[in-house]
């Protein structure tokens, strides 16, 4: 069910990623499932965030009719890159928790497909036989950007 919702109109764009929003995404959740709930995961000494002394990461997880998916997510900066321990803020925390329970919303289907690919790496082109004629592949089309285009244009639909 959440998985045939559109999401395209609630997403934002930041660098070459989509985000979809927290709060619109718990809102869709709780409109198709009231009894949803969430969990944000506290450490031993009853912390909001998980720690090895190098890095951070928060640990959510959202349950739906009895079947709770968990989300872990590095405590980042704005440009998706881990935040050092020792200059974690509770925002940066705040946030990461946020982003990881639209994760744990979208391994129950809702935006699911923003999510497709994220993990793929990219592809080289396909060499062909010297006698084929190959087209030229411009610069930023490669094979997971034409994916994701033609992902993108059969969800906006």
């Amino acid at each position: 069910m959440l998985n045939a919702i559109n999401c395209n109109e609630h997403t934002e764009r930041k660098g070459n990623l989509t985000y979809l929003s927290w709060a619109w995404a718990w809102q869709m959740v709780k409109t198709h499932f009231p009894d949803a709930t969430y969990t944000i995961y506290e450490n031993p000494d009853g912390w909001n965030y998980f720690t090895d002394g190098w890095t951070c990461w928060v640990k959510t997880g959202v349950t739906i009719q009895g079947l709770e998916h968990i989300e872990y997510l590095p405590v980042m900066d704005n440009r998706n890159a881990s935040i050092p321990a020792d200059k974690v803020t509770s925002f940066d925390v705040n946030r990461s928790i946020q982003r990881s329970l639209t994760k744990a919303c979208a391994r129950h289907g809702l935006g699911l497909y923003i999510y497709a690919g994220e993990d793929l790496p990219d592809i080289p082109p396909v060499r062909t036989a010297p006698q084929q004629q190959q087209q030229p592949v411009q610069q930023g089309q490669g094979t997971q950007s034409a994916w994701r285009q033609s992902r993108n244009q059969y969800y906006q639909q």
